[in-house]
C-alpha cells in the first residue's frame, strides 16, 4: 500500500513548530553506542524512518534494545554478530556507519550495500580507502556485499580524506575512538553532528581535538564506557521550516532551533529579504512583512550553506523579485525536483547538473507531484502549501525518512495537508 499527501495550499500559515532531534547525528551517535558493553541511554530521539531502521540494525548485530520512553532508548551491545540482516542494510545509505564501531570491537563486519537517497554518485570510496590506509583489509562480493577486516593495532596514523566526507569522517572517527594509539584525521568535514560525535565520544572517555576544524586527532580507549545522551535539534528541519514560512508568506514561530550551526543560513535569509527575530533558541519568520528579492546560493561544506537545504529555499526563489542562482556544489544529481515545480509553475531552467537559475516571482498552482528524494520531497510540501488549488504529492514514505509525522505537525500550524493510502 503506497501512501501520498493531498495538500490544498494558497493558505497562511501561523503558530509555533518545535524542531526534533536531527536525523543524521542520531544516526551516528545510535551507532557509537556499539563501541562499549556498558548501556549507552539516548534521548530525544527523533522517530522517522531511517533512525527506526538504523536502531533494527543495531538489534540485528546482537545488541540489546529497550525503549524507556517515546524518545529514549537503551542500548547496550555485549556480545555481538558481525552481520547486519541484509534487508535492513540495504534499506539506508547509513548503514555503512556500523562499520567503524564494529572495526574497533569485533575487527570485522560483512555488510550488504547500502541503500539510501537517490541524489548523484555517493560511493563508499572515501570509506574504503580511508579504512585501507589504516589496514583495514576491503573485499566486495558480487558487487552486494562488503567484507572488512582490521589488523589488531592501528596507531600513529595519518588518514587524509579525498573530499570533506561526513559519514567517512564519523566512521573513521568511531574506529579511532575504539582503539588505543592515536590516530588523525586531515580534510575531516565539520558539520554539526561531527562536533555532536566527538562530544559523545569524548564523554565515553576517547581523547579528541580538533573538533569542527579539518583536522582531528583522536586517542582512543579500547575500554570506553557507556554515557547518557540527548541528540541536539535538526538544523536542516530548522532551515525547512524556515523555508516554509518564507514562501508562504506566512508568519511562523520556529523553536529548539541550533542557533550557532545556521549562521549562513541567517545570512542567506538578509540576501533574500526575508524579515525575522531570533531570541535564543527561537526564530520568528515574519513572512508577511518580507519583501522577498533573488539571490545567490552556494552550498558548500559546514559552515557553508547546507547542500540539503538548496532544494527548499529554491521555492524562496519562485516567489522572490528576480533571479536566484542556485550551485550546488556538492551533488550532481539533486535538481530532478525542477520539473515538478515547472509543472506547477516556476520557471526555473537547469544550466548545468550543478545549477539552476530561477526566475521570479511566480504564481504557483496545484499538480500531481512527486519525490525523487528527502529533501526533494520536503521541497513539494512547500511548493504545495505556497500554490493555488490542491496538490496530490506521491512518495510520502521519501519524506517519512527524515520528518517525523509532517503532515500532524503541519496540520496544527494551520496547513491543509493529509496522508492518503492508495493501491
Amino acid at each position: 500500500m503506497n501512501e501520498i499527501f493531498e495538500i490544498e495550499g494558497g493558505k497562511k500559515l501561523s503558530g509555533e513548530i518545535e524542531v526534533r532531534g536531527t536525523k543524521n547525528g542520531a544516526l551516528t551517535i545510535l551507532p557509537a553506542c556499539l563501541l562499549t558493553q556498558e548501556p549507552c541511554v539516548i534521548k530525544n530521539i527523533p522517530l522517522v524512518s531511517d533512525v527506526l531502521t538504523m536502531i533494527e540494525i543495531i538489534k540485528s548485530l546482537g545488541a540489546e534494545v529497550e525503549w524507556l520512553d517515546e524518545r529514549t532508548v537503551k542500548i547496550q551491545a555485549k556480545n555481538l554478530k558481525t552481520e547486519p540482516e541484509d534487508v535492513l542494510a540495504k534499506k539506508i545509505r547509513a548503514s555503512i556507519l556500523i562499520a567503524g564501531p564494529m572495526l574497533a570491537r569485533v575487527k570485522e563486519i560483512k555488510i550488504a550495500k547500502p541503500g539510501g537517497c537517490r541524489i548523484g554518485v555517493r560511493g563508499l570510496d572515501a570509506h574504503l580507502e580511508g579504512f585501507g590506509d589504516v589496514g583495514v583489509k576491503a573485499e566486495q562480493e558480487e558487487g552486494e556485499k562488503y567484507y572488512l577486516k582490521s589488523s589488531t593495532s592501528i596507531n600513529n596514523n595519518v588518514v587524509i580524506l579525498k573530499e570533506f566526507s561526513v559519514t567517512a569522517t564519523e566512521n573513521l572517527m568511531m574506529l579511532f575512538a575504539g582503539q588505543e594509539g592515536v590516530n588523525e584525521i586531515h580534510l575531516a568535514a565539520t558539520e554539526p553532528h561531527i562536533i555532536e560525535l566527538g562530544e559523545f565520544l569524548q564523554k565515553m572517555g576517547a581523547e579528541i581535538n580538533g573538533l569542527g576544524t579539518h583536522t582531528i586527532k583522536i586517542k582512543g580507549n579500547k575500554n570506553l564506557k557507556g554515557v547518557e545522551h540527548s541528540i541536539w535539534p535538526d538544523y536542516i528541519e530548522a532551515g525547512t521550516f524556515i523555508s516554509l514560512a518564507a514562501s508562504t508568506k506566512s508568519d511562523l514561530t520556529i523553536k529548539n532551533i541550533p542557533v550557532e550551526y545556521m549562521e549562513m543560513v541567517f545570512r542567506k535569509l538578509k540576501e533574500l529579504g526575508i524579515s525575522y527575530r531570533i531570541e535564543k533558541e527561537i526564530i520568528s519568520i515574519l513572512g508577511m512583512e518580507s519583501h522577498l528579492v533573488g539571490a545567490k546560493i552556494q552550498t558548500l561544506p559546514h559552515p557553508g550553506f547546507p547542500t540539503d537545504l538548496q532544494s527548499p529555499f529554491s521555492v524562496i526563489g519562485t516567489q522572490a523579485q528576480g533571479n536566484t542562482l542556485i550551485f550546488d556544489t556538492l551533488f550532481e544529481g539533486r535538481f530532478k525536483y525542477v520539473d515538478e515545480l515547472n509543472q506547477m509553475g516556476a520557471k526555473i531552467t537547469v544550466c548545468d547538473p550543478h545549477r539552476i537559475l530561477i526566475a521570479g516571482p511566480t504564481k504557483l498552482y496545484g499538480a500531481k507531484i512527486k519525490t525523487y528524494d528527502l529533501r526533494s520531497g520536503a521541497t513539494m510540501i512547500i511548493a504545495a502549501l505556497a500554490a493555488e488549488g490542491k496538490s496530490q504529492l506521491a512518495g510520502a514514505q521519501d519524506i517519512d525518512r527524515g520528518y517525523e509525522k509532517i503532515e500532524e505537525r503541519l496540520q496544527k500550524i494551520g496547513a491543509n495537508i493529509k496522508r492518503v493510502q492508495i493501491d
